[in-house]
């Protein structure tokens, strides 16, 4: 039965069930009848994250609907058993024995002794959540998440150990790695594992590699057998697309990043069952109005440049436009002096000439579209760059060349004179154009966000509610598109019947303000894990998602809270 349905933003609910299984099956029906409105479900230990169209269903309609499906029924085809090589050198190894009572050696033990199920996969791609026979493998998660856990780490948290596919930052307890590649995307299927199968872990001395070059040993239905799809196979989809720059028609060449430079698009939906979350351009909003100003489609891959010092030079005539911070423009010509140019227009760069933007005074990305687009490698449907997986174009680097997937031969001046009337017709449906520079913020600038509460405000008492509320939250130097990691003088307390309390790993929104047990807040951005296990307080309201994605370090985050109804 479905125990409690939670607000999880103004557009998504959270439903409690009462086991791993019935989460399994509801999300099974979900997906195969999805309701109306209904978007990619992203089933929990025992929950479900469904999110929808608030154009097309109300909550209470959904919510209707979600109590009359079944709670069983879900079965797992073709389960397998698979043996990961483990050297057991974690970083918290004694310190996991110790919360245990054990030595080392029982750990050891115990851990390589216990049979694991798949439960569901979630956190990052491939990342699966393995409930173990051996009801005594439970430890708390890390009261402060680490920035970087090496990829391969064998870890444990609550009732579940885990392998972290790629580095990321992560909050569970360190017992040792795995060389075995948990995903890769150029593999068919890119995950070694799906729900329902079961792992062992076995015990290597000094590495866990296998002659195989790191594929695990896999037992099929029916008999033990060697599974090609473990093979790694060669080559890496995640190389931005280069070209020798004689051969490229019309190309963009990367003469400096600044601080960071990728390319984005609006995502890639439709992989949640895989651990996939959307990823995509932090701030869609500027992402549509600078493709809107070269007549792209609103959701064509472009660059996303944080802080600036971004310089582009053009291979061939083509015509780009910045839309987003209000970073300051300017065309180097090939030959002849510099000159500005303005934010969401058109602008016609010739053979040879760099475009430059330097930091903005507001704001923390830019967006910079080609007309016709960035002939880059798609993965998995999408052009993005997803910091948290590793999934698409490698984060762009001085010489990358960037080809044109159209060109339109060369712009002449009338042609360049009618760009502005003609990305002027360009209207989308819901559309509200490009931002207002003096809207974004600047170091020290306080930005009020509106939040929802929910779906696991219950976890703090009346005092922690009013904290958050009242008190300024600066944005640290340790943001990135995963979240902004936030800092209040005073952290945020969880109710005193919490305190130790773990809380089954379950599906975060974008958006989602996350509270860790050191009390500092994370607001998810675009590349945030799609499960987590620290209670989500909250979530900033879809339409300030974008504006979020826009604060620099320094700027002061001030929480409004609101209804979840528009």
């Amino acid at each position: 039965m479905i125990v409690r349905l939670r607000v999880a933003r103004d557009d998504a609910l959270l439903v409690e069930v009462g086991s791993l299984a019935e989460a399994a099956a509801l999300a099974a029906s979900v997906r195969s009848a999805p309701p109306r409105g209904v978007g990619e479900v992203v089933p929990g230990a025992r929950t479900l994250l469904v999110p929808f169209d608030p154009w097309t269903t109300t909550a209470e309609a959904l919510a209707r609907e979600l109590r009359s499906r079944p709670l069983e029924g879900a079965e797992h085809a073709g389960v397998r058993e698979i043996e990961l090589p483990t050297v057991y050198d974690g970083e918290d190894l004694a310190a996991v024995a110790e919360l245990l009572g054990w030595s080392v050696e029982e750990l050891f033990r115990r851990h390589t002794g216990a049979l694991f199920t798949v439960g569901f996969v979630g956190f990052a791609p491939g990342f699966a959540y393995l409930q173990g026979d051996d009801e005594a493998l439970v430890v708390p998660r890390r009261a402060t998440p680490r920035t970087r856990v090496p990829a391969g780490s064998v870890a444990m948290a609550g009732p579940y150990s885990g392998v972290y596919p790629r580095e990321s930052p992560g909050g569970w307890q360190l017992v040792g790695r795995t060389d075995v590649a948990v995903w890769d995307a150029e593999r068919d299927p890119p995950a070694i594992w799906q729900p329902g199968d079961r792992v062992r872990f076995v015990a290597v001395r000094a590495s866990a590699s296998l002659a195989a070059g790191g594929a695990a040993r896999g037992v099929a239905p029916g008999g033990r057998v060697g599974d090609p799809s473990l093979d790694r196979r060669s080559g890496s989809p995640t190389s931005a697309q280069t070209t020798d720059r004689t051969t490229a028609a019309a190309a963009l060449e990367v003469v400096s990043p600044g601080l960071q430079a990728l390319v984005e698009d609006l995502g890639r939906p439709g992989h949640a069952a895989m651990g996939v979350s959307t990823s995509g351009a932090v701030d869609a909003r500027s992402l549509r109005a600078a493709n809107r100003a070269v007549g792209n489609p609103v959701g064509t891959a472009a660059v996303e440049a944080t802080g600036g010092g971004l310089r582009l030079r053009a291979h061939g005539d083509v015509v780009v436009a910045a839309a987003g911070a209000p970073a300051p423009l300017t065309v180097h010509p090939a030959d002849g002096d510099p000159r500005p140019a303005a934010l969401a227009r058109p602008v016609v760069l010739r053979d040879g000439d760099v475009l430059e933007l330097g930091p903005p005074a507001r704001g923390l990305r830019t967006y910079v579209a080609v007309r016709g687009g960035l002939d880059v490698p798609e993965v998995l449907g999408s052009r993005s760059t997803d910091v948290l997986s590793g999934l698409g174009p490698a984060p762009l680097t001085a010489g990358t060349l960037l080809r044109c997937e159209r060109t339109f031969g060369p712009v002449s001046p009338a042609q360049a004179g009618q760009e502005s009337a003609h990305s002027a017709g360009v209207v989308e449906v819901g559309d509200v154009g490009a931002r207002d520079p003096a809207s974004l913020p600047a170091p020290g600038d306080v930005v009020g966000l509106r939040l929802v509460l929910g779906p696991r405000d219950d976890w703090f008492d009346d005092e922690a509610l009013a904290l958050l509320a009242e008190q300024e939250w600066e944005v640290t130097d340790g943001s990135n598109r995963v979240g902004l990691r936030l800092a209040g003088a005073r952290p945020l307390r969880r109710a005193v019947e919490r305190e130790d309390a773990e809380l089954p790993s379950e599906g975060v929104m974008t958006g989602a303000v996350q509270v860790p047990a050191d009390g500092q807040p994370v607001l998810f951005l675009a590349d945030h894990p799609l499960t987590g296990g620290y209670p989500v307080v909250g979530a900033v309201r879809a339409s300030d998602v974008g504006l979020a994605g826009q604060l620099p370090p320094g700027a002061r985050v001030r929480f409004v809270p609101v209804s979840p109804a528009p």
